[in-house]
């Protein structure tokens, strides 16, 4: 029997973009969930989205927003194509708030609570640059180029924050119950923890520890979530973070195995070349195209 769940493929970064076209791509997008959030921004046609059986009509111009683990789907409303941007995104990797404020995704949690809007309609869209963020947001990682992460961090944050202000004109508050939550981890948010510590020793039972569950328990719910152990996940954490490193610096190898967590820089090439097939050196002399 076809589950409903979705693995996620955010490993590398807190985010995928990229743009759908009904013409060429598998269409209708059927019911299914997954532990990240989604946005859909409409650039062509007119699209009938699902939200735990919650029906959107979104024509051109309109965006949705579906929260974490909600059960959703994409059909058309005629026989013409759509074409649409995709941003898939683990806020719980998305950490960049000012001192005053509680982490982006509490208040995002919290505007789920209480069932804040999720559709936001071409009306609303005109007045904003929602448009042109989705539609960079695919570009640069596409692209690639040096900072693209940055930039869709920074797009990604220009979004949220577009949302939460809306919410706040239809009477959301930040409540003090959304700082509690800051200083806490969970198997929800531990992937926060790991991005922030991956340059130490991480061991799997001191995060399974700090979320407050038995090793066991985490390590199932984990690949669950994630869809790899939290040992491949950390492994594999790495040698992103490693690629990211020789591709836009020319820092040597010592001091990128040590930003990166690993024991030296023999147990780093050995690793690189485990999980890409060949010698970071290599990896760099070919800009990354291998």
């Amino acid at each position: 029997m076809p589950t409903l769940f979705e693995v996620g493929d955010t490993l590398n970064m807190p985010f995928e973009c990229f743009i759908y076209d009904t013409a060429k791509d598998e269409f209708p997008i059927r019911p299914h969930w997954h532990y990240f959030a989604e946005m859909i921004y409409i650039l062509e046609g007119t699209a009938e989205l699902y939200d735990n059986h919650i029906k959107y009509v979104v024509p051109t111009d309109g965006f949705i927003f579906f929260h974490p683990k909600t059960v959703h789907s994409i059909y058309g409303v005629d026989d013409k194509p759509l074409k649409y941007v995709v941003i898939k995104l683990d806020i719980n990797r998305l950490t960049a708030t000012p001192s005053y404020s509680p982490k982006l995704t509490n208040i995002i949690k919290s505007g789920a609570d209480k069932e804040m809007q999720i559709y936001f309609p071409p009306e609303f869209t005109a007045g904003t640059n929602c448009k042109k963020l989705f539609l960079d947001c695919a570009k640069e990682l596409e692209n690639k180029s040096f900072g693209y992460d940055l930039l869709i961090q920074a797009h990604l944050y220009n979004i949220m924050m577009i949302m939460i202000r809306q919410w706040q004109t239809h009477g959301f508050t930040i409540e003090n119950d959304i700082y509690t939550k800051d200083t806490s981890y969970n198997i929800d948010n531990i992937t926060e923890y790991i991005d922030q510590h991956i340059q130490e020793s991480i061991e799997v039972a001191e995060i399974a520890e700090i979320c407050g569950i038995s090793y066991s328990c985490f390590a199932k719910k984990f690949k669950k979530m994630y869809g790899f152990s939290c040992k491949e996940y950390i492994e594999r954490f790495r040698i992103f973070k490693v690629e990211d490193f020789l591709l836009f610096t020319d820092f040597d190898l010592n001091y990128i195995s040590q930003e990166t967590g690993y024991a030296d820089c023999s147990h780093m090439i050995k690793q690189f070349k485990k999980y890409r097939g060949t010698t970071p050196k290599q990896f760099r002399l070919k800009g990354g195209n291998l």
